[in-house]
């Protein structure tokens, strides 16, 4: 696992590096700039002014030198400045990504623990594999956005038990958890189709084989098969979707941070895009893009972990 870390840690460097040049350079060639912005909202700034707000800013210079100096200033750990905010752009993006991963990491455990354990189900229980597969198929039929306005509909407006959405000011953890319910509740139930319907399959496959036959031959209970034996086997495809679920929706999670009034990443970057502030679009491109390697090398660990056939194979 070691020598698999040493080698993909340069490759995520590489790819982030690569991706910040070329979201720079479509950026660099878009029409207008900050500068420009600026003198059409104070039309008292003349040509002269612009010129020298240009080079103060050193948009008079090349493209790729803009870059490398905006790079080395962030692996320096300088992130400027937020123009649709006017504030420092860390001040924006930390806040963002912690409400993002907080939402998204209680989303996925939930999604995983329940479709995991449907999954089983279905696989261990044939009679019940026909409901485990219309509960998914609904799940996955379910559009977010009106999913989640049913559940703010309902628990919110008609009963009155959680907040409609946005995130307390104060409260401690458990008023953080009141608003957390239903922007939970719908990323959960549209996702946990997927990891119902694949650990079904997966499941069924490993309990077909011949050691799986031994270990029944041998009195082994069947929690033990299902458990020490199946379900580790069949965790390796779920890792890969649990990892490209979680970079998915680091920066994917929009709809629902819309419906409920929530910041985080998705909105972030869509707020940061369509106001043209093109360093903080940049550095939340480039957080959401480490995110999901992070996440894919963390899964490719894990199944290492489960087979270390993988790793001979490596």
């Amino acid at each position: 696992m070691a020598r698999m870390i040493a080698w993909r840690v340069p490759q995520i460097a590489a790819t982030l590096a690569i991706l910040s040049l070329a979201a720079f350079l479509a950026i660099g060639a878009m029409p207008g700039d900050p500068i420009s912005l600026a003198m059409m909202a104070d039309p008292r700034l003349g040509p002269a002014d612009v010129e020298r707000m240009r080079a103060l800013h050193g948009l008079d210079q090349p493209l790729l030198l803009r870059w490398w100096a905006w790079a080395t200033g962030v692996l320096r750990g300088e992130f400027g400045y937020s123009r649709l905010f006017a504030r420092p752009a860390a001040e924006v993006l930390w806040p963002a990504l912690r409400g993002s991963l907080v939402l998204l990491g209680t989303a996925l455990a939930l999604a995983a623990g329940l479709g995991i354990g449907a999954g089983m189900l279905a696989a261990l229980r044939p009679r019940w594999r026909g409901a485990v597969d219309a509960v998914a198929l609904l799940s996955q039929a379910l559009p977010a956005f009106w999913l989640g306005i049913l559940l703010i509909i309902l628990f919110a407006v008609t009963l009155g038990w959680l907040p409609a959405g946005g995130a307390p000011d104060a409260g401690g953890v458990a008023e953080a958890a009141r608003f957390l319910v239903l922007p939970v509740a719908t990323l959960a139930i549209a996702h946990l189709a997927a990891y119902a319907r694949h650990t079904a399959a997966a499941m069924a496959e490993v309990l077909r084989a011949p050691w799986i036959t031994a270990a029944r031959a041998r009195g082994a209970p069947e929690s033990r098969i299902a458990f020490r034996h199946a379900l580790p086997n069949a965790a390796v495809p779920l890792l890969s979707i649990l990892a490209l679920d979680a970079g998915a929706l680091v920066s994917g999670a929009l709809i629902t941070e819309t419906v409920f009034a929530r910041p985080g990443m998705g909105k972030l970057l869509t707020d940061a895009v369509m106001g043209n502030d093109h360093n903080l679009a940049l550095l939340a491109l480039l957080l959401v893009a480490g995110t999901t390697l992070l996440a894919t090398l963390a899964a490719d660990l894990a199944q290492r972990g489960l087979d270390p056939r993988l790793g001979r194979e490596g």
